[in-house]
């Protein structure tokens, strides 16, 4: 086999389980931006790897991915210790496929990866893989230089303190919709009432300026409480709000504009006909990839 057949091949398999590696990627990163660099990095070694010694492709590449994204994880920690305020994932635009495809739409949604986020490197490793994409505890042995019985500790570990914390309840795409236009109407309005009709009391607000947007610092807790940060954050004189429904990372979810320029977007999650907790994206740097689908698969 000449080098131009090997690229070729080489190419081929890489675009064919691209979307596959990027949600590998952005599961252990929460950034898009930084799930493309692994990407990168993952074609750089592959091309480079002898095809001919390569008996599953498939899992090889998602063992180059995870060792890169395990890499860069680990940098990433460090980093997010210095962000200013709170941390959200990058929100993804999705297609509406993803939502009616339960595992990887919980697996996505905002709430379930702030849960990964508070998991150390090598335990977001192994759940995701495991949970998220039912790898083999052999293979992501082979994947993170570990025994098989090491990294079933470790998913024991990880799984229990996930459960420990992921969201207990999910409504199905239908009904979260259904309260996200209530939620929409009480947004452009700026009506108090409308507020406490769709917010669980106990409601928690997350919101994530990057230091460029106006934030809160710490999740606020209780529907007053986010209705009094709301308005006086949106209090100018003649300023318009408009909301759009869009579906972020699986789930359903708004897109504000203040006088018409994107302003952040907003995923939430619904309990008991409620919102129960808001995830609000400010921050521009996260802000580039809503305005075009992503694709993403499990398989």
């Amino acid at each position: 086999m000449d080098d131009r057949t090997g690229t070729d091949e080489a190419t081929e398999a890489f675009v064919a389980h691209r979307n596959l590696l990027f949600t590998v990627a952005y599961e252990m990163l929460g950034s898009a931006a930084d799930a493309e660099d692994v990407l990168q990095e993952t074609w750089l070694r592959w091309s480079e790897v002898d095809l001919a010694q390569v008996t599953d492709r498939r899992a090889y590449l998602v063992r180059i991915t995870t060792r890169q994204a395990l890499n860069r994880l680990r940098s990433l920690k460090r980093r997010r210790e210095a962000y200013v305020g709170q941390w959200l994932p990058e929100p993804l635009l999705t297609a509406p496929d993803v939502a009616e495809d339960v595992e990887l739409a919980e697996s996505m949604s905002m709430a379930m990866m702030l849960v990964l986020e508070t998991l150390a490197p090598t335990e977001r490793a192994v759940f995701v893989l495991r949970e998220v994409f039912d790898v083999g505890y052999e293979e992501i042995a082979e994947a993170l230089g570990k025994t098989p019985a090491a990294v079933r500790q470790i998913a024991h570990r990880a799984r229990r303190h996930v459960d420990a914390r992921r969201p207990r309840t999910t409504v199905s795409p239908d009904k979260a919709r259904a309260v996200l236009e209530s939620f929409k109407r009480a947004l452009e309005a700026r009506d108090p009432q409308a507020f406490l009709d769709v917010l669980a009391p106990n409601v928690v607000l997350v919101s994530d300026g990057g230091g460029v947007k106006r934030a809160a610092l710490q999740p606020v807790v209780g529907a007053d409480r986010f209705v009094r940060f709301y308005l006086g954050g949106s209090a100018k004189a003649g300023v318009t709000v408009t909301c759009t429904p869009t579906t972020v990372n699986g789930s359903p979810a708004l897109e504000l504009r203040v006088d018409g320029e994107l302003d952040g977007v907003m995923a939430a999650r619904v309990e008991d006909g409620r919102i129960a907790g808001i995830y609000f994206v400010r921050n521009p740097e996260k802000l580039t990839r809503v305005a075009a689908e992503t694709s993403l698969t499990l398989r």
